[in-house]
């Protein structure tokens, strides 16, 4: 049962009550299908290719049209929520999801597979943003760090045990249980939303944004389509990235001239009046660039410089995720009392630390060492990707929430495209400047590294894991960086809760407090 909140109640913030908790619990359900679905899949691509004698840049569509599919939906999240209330939309997406999901286990061919990945898309991009908006609504502004760290669980499982999982599956199943998976997952989900979610009223709502709907989601598809074709083409100036990169580019900027013009836009850009989520969207855009591009690097390490197998590689990433499910959920009790600015200092400098490891690699660099340095990240992970969230989301009053919340999604969208492309790029380009490093690449793409001389392939081996650590030099360059967005970040929980806009400071403060949401 739901009924407004009033002031928050101080006796509540010890811990999370079950009624939030089982809240909780569905949509992380929801959360683990859509972002395992990104991690497991791409596992499969080479299966993929021999089972529908597909070329690589055919196949690779599997995964760009379920990114578009994402990032074309997230941006009607916010009005669709208020249209017709979270619980039916998360419904909706869930089913939508799971249909997509057995449909992809049984194409017949690419075609009909890569259709199938856009419906999984469209059901999968609102289920992060929906889930967000609900946890925080549920939760109430003086709980919003310590639900934002149960939903960083999903982000972490994703990563590490995607690539497990996917192997698995494959090796003792078929390719068509990476996606079957979803089918009792998706069904115990609905079930429990059903059950479980309270029934919001939809919110008496303006009419639909179409002209920023045909501006805002064509215009990132388009971006993120021309960002997402950088490693393949192995430059910025090929006509396959520009083209569709500036028309996305103009799009976008098309619909923020609309959208500050228009009382009621797709996507409400008046919230970044709100100083906190302002500092907060430029803090997660640097760190997503420069954390999401480095996660690219670590597997690609694991599988061709040590040689180690796809299943090997997921595991050896273990200790990142153990590092944030330590850290995490002490951080976002943290957060509620103290303010998330201190704590993700911390961990930018932790992730700064561990990732210097990472700047000075060799062939033969001990695992010891780089799985004690990707623990350490993690522990700097846990301290800063839901801090910053909560920062964001905090002040926000409750019918901004679900506008906020899909605001946020698609940075992170946006800053994981970019921050992949950017490192794949310099990568490349480390391994093209090195002949050894060239060599010893082809010959692991082509499987051939047998016929290499020994001695090439030691030299091989040493010079593209030196190309390795110089990329990481770029990434730790971009984490430093966001310690100066991060600065500026709330310190206290009196700052967090208050909602700053240029009309004055602390106007949306009562808003803020008295619009949320709490299960009981």
């Amino acid at each position: 049962m739901s009924a407004p909140a009033g002031p928050p109640d101080t006796g509540s913030d010890d811990k999370l009550d079950r009624g939030v908790l089982m809240v909780a619990g569905v949509v992380v359900l929801g959360a683990i299908m859509s972002i395992l679905d990104v991690t497991v899949v791409s596992i499969a691509l080479p299966t993929f290719q021999s089972e529908f004698n597909a070329s690589v840049a055919t196949v690779a569509w599997t995964m760009t049209a379920y990114t578009l599919a994402l990032a074309a939906v997230i941006p009607i999240t916010g009005w669709a929520a208020d249209r017709f209330g979270t619980k039916r939309l998360y419904l909706t997406s869930l089913v939508l999801f799971v249909l997509g999901s057995v449909l992809c286990a049984f194409a017949w061919d690419i075609g009909p597979l890569i259709g199938a990945r856009v419906l999984q898309g469209l059901g999968g991009g609102m289920l992060m943003p929906l889930g967000m908006t609900i946890m925080t609504r549920a939760a109430g502004p003086d709980r919003v760090g310590r639900v934002m760290a149960v939903l960083g669980i999903p982000m972490l499982l994703g990563p590490i045990g995607g690539p497990i999982l996917g192997g698995w599956l494959i090796d003792v199943a078929s390719w068509q249980w990476i996606f079957l998976i979803n089918l009792p997952i998706g069904i115990v989900a609905v079930f429990a939303a059903w059950r479980v979610l309270p029934q919001d009223e939809p919110q008496p709502s303006e009419t639909f944004d179409f002209v920023g709907m045909a501006l805002l989601s064509p215009g990132l598809a388009a971006f993120l389509y021309g960002v997402s074709s950088i490693p393949e083409h192995g430059t910025i100036q090929a006509t396959e990235v520009l083209a569709p990169a500036i028309i996305g580019l103009a799009l976008v900027l098309a619909f923020v001239i609309h959208a500050l013009r228009k009382d009621h836009p797709l996507i409400d850009l008046r919230l970044f009046l709100n100083r906190h989520l302002t500092i907060a969207v430029v803090t997660m855009s640097l760190f997503i660039v420069a954390f999401m591009g480095a996660g690219l690097l670590f597997p690609s390490y694991f599988l061709q410089v040590r040689g180690e197998t796809t299943t090997m590689a997921g595991i050896l990433l273990a200790p990142q995720g153990i590092g944030a499910m330590v850290t995490m959920p002490m951080a976002g009790r943290l957060t509620d009392k103290t303010g998330p600015g201190k704590l993700v200092l911390g961990g930018i400098v932790l992730i700064a630390l561990g990732m210097g490891t990472f700047t000075q690699l060799e062939a033969d660099t001990s695992y010891w060492l780089l799985l004690s340095s990707l623990f350490v990240m993690g522990l700097g992970m846990g301290m800063t990707m839901m801090p910053i969230m909560t920062a964001a989301l905090a002040s926000l009053t409750h019918g901004e929430v679900a506008r906020g919340s899909t605001l946020m999604n698609i940075v992170q969208q946006t800053g994981g495209s970019i921050g992949t492309a950017v490192m794949s790029v310099i990568l490349t380009n480390q391994i093209l400047n090195n002949d050894s490093a060239t060599a010893y690449y082809g010959a692991v793409q082509t499987h051939t590294i047998d016929q290499l001389p020994a001695d090439i392939v030691g030299l091989g081996r040493s010079a593209l894991a030196h190309a390795f650590g110089d990329t990481y030099l770029v990434a730790i360059v971009l984490v430093v960086l966001c310690l100066i967005p991060a600065f500026f970040l709330p310190r206290s929980k009196q700052e967090l809760r208050t909602d700053p806009r240029e009309e004055g400071e602390g106007e949306g403060e009562g808003d803020a407090n008295q619009a949320p949401v709490v299960l009981h």
